[in-house]
């Protein structure tokens, strides 16, 4: 092997390195079986989300994966191999994957990883039932706003009662 392609692999084992430090989540997924068009629409999902998707070797996600630490993660790596990186909202990737395996039986989750902790199987699935970022922030400020909103009703209420009141005594 040519120091340029030793060099060009070392490259690579770092930049997945970088990305498995820097995640918040990541799924592992065995992508056998999925036609063209089931992987196209899968990616367009997480793109969505600002999550990626990006089929690594084994042979470097085990450096990778030992360089970030994540040892437990190696068992994972045979077959076809498809990586998704969450770097935003930690659910997103699980989630997303977690459905469309729902609704596509040849999709398969081996392993991941949240919060810098390699992942079960078990707790991938769990995160992944877990509202995105945007429901909890919407229901927070729904929770937030109730108080001022119940004391607005209350007030007007005094205030109709006050109004017919006046009218009856008039």
């Amino acid at each position: 092997m040519s120091e340029q392609t030793v060099a060009i692999k070392a490259k690579k084992v770092a930049s997945v390195t970088e990305e498995l430090k820097n995640a918040s989540s990541i799924v592992i997924i065995n992508y056998r079986g999925l036609t063209v068009a089931e992987v196209t629409d899968l990616r367009q999902q997480l793109r969505d989300e600002g999550v990626k998707m990006e089929v690594i070797k084994n042979k470097v996600m085990d450096r990778a994966a030992a360089e970030a630490g994540f040892d437990d993660l190696k068992p994972t790596f045979n077959g076809p191999t498809a990586v998704v990186f969450s770097s935003e909202d930690p659910v997103a990737g699980p989630k997303i994957v977690h459905n469309f395996a729902k609704t596509n039986d040849k999709l398969k989750l081996k392993g991941g990883v949240i919060d810098g902790e390699v992942a079960s199987l078990e707790e991938i699935t769990a995160y992944a039932a877990l509202p995105s970022r945007e429901e909890l922030l919407s229901t927070l400020a729904n929770i937030l706003q109730a108080p001022v909103r119940n004391f607005a009703y209350g007030v007007k209420a005094i205030a109709d009662k006050k109004q017919s009141d006046d009218g009856d005594a008039a």
